[in-house]
């Protein structure tokens, strides 16, 4: 968990086969304004360790709440991106949060239909892809062209990432004991009746993953009311390729005074 800053708490959630770090470019652009905490989700890497397998979404979710109890935050601010906005969304309609901000949400598809698109069959291909090339990485990271191509599917500019980072964030992806499980869910995201809270989903122009023709415009009719803004130039995991719009976004829907 990090935790940084002072104010009303703001507690951030990562996508799926993914880790706290994620956000690590957009802490200090907030936490002036929040306390803001960021989990790692359960059977990622550095979370706490899953009681049920096959694990699923709602297990995620059920971790995520029983976390917030630990920390004593009846309510808060949320954000997540993915599967963590999937999270907040439903940490919001149990009533914990002062308001939501859900980057590219997971779960904008049918039970029935399953997850469209291929993203699952794309993130499945990414892990064997990484765990192929993982001892040359130290080597290939170090270019900035090669960053950009081996990040295409979440990031429109990979190569903003250091070779560092993006070894890590490779390492989340080997080290997820949950990914496979998670990738095959038959859950889905229910639709809303009316809004528990402010909540803005702001979608990736760029994604690759969760296409926004498509899961976006469902967001739209099951979330009605929310506000919905278009994030220009950016892909899956917009903290990759722009922390500093994130963050923008994150404060409106806060209502912080920056």
């Amino acid at each position: 968990m990090l935790r940084k800053g002072k104010g009303p708490p703001l507690v951030l959630f990562h996508g799926v086969l993914c880790s706290e770090h994620v956000w690590t470019r957009v802490v200090p652009l907030v936490a002036p304004h929040h306390d803001t905490v960021v989990l790692t989700a359960l059977g990622h890497r550095g979370g706490s360790r899953p009681r049920t397998r096959p694990t699923r979404f709602g297990h995620i979710i059920d971790d995520a709440e029983e976390t917030l109890d630990r920390l004593g935050l009846r309510k808060a601010h949320l954000a997540g991106n993915s599967m963590g906005g999937w999270v907040a969304l439903e940490l919001a309609r149990r009533g914990r949060a002062e308001s939501v901000c859900a980057l590219s949400p997971a779960g904008f598809w049918t039970v029935e239909e399953g997850n469209p698109g291929g993203a699952a069959e794309r993130l499945r291909a990414t892990i064997r892809q990484t765990r192929f090339g993982r001892p040359l990485l130290p080597f290939l990271a170090r270019s900035s062209r090669f960053r950009r191509w081996a990040m295409r599917l979440n990031a429109a500019h990979g190569d903003r990432l250091t070779a560092a980072e993006m070894i890590a964030r490779a390492d989340d992806l080997l080290q997820c004991d949950v990914g496979l499980d998670l990738l095959q869910t038959d859950e889905a995201l229910g639709p809303f009746a009316s809004l528990p809270c402010p909540i803005t989903i702001a979608w990736s122009e760029r994604d690759r993953v969760l296409p926004m023709r498509s899961h976006g415009e469902r967001a739209k009719t099951m979330v009605p009311g929310a506000r919905f803004v278009v994030l220009s130039d950016v892909g899956h995991v917009p903290m990759f390729d722009a922390p500093d719009l994130v963050a923008r976004v994150l404060l409106e829907t806060t209502g912080a005074r920056v």
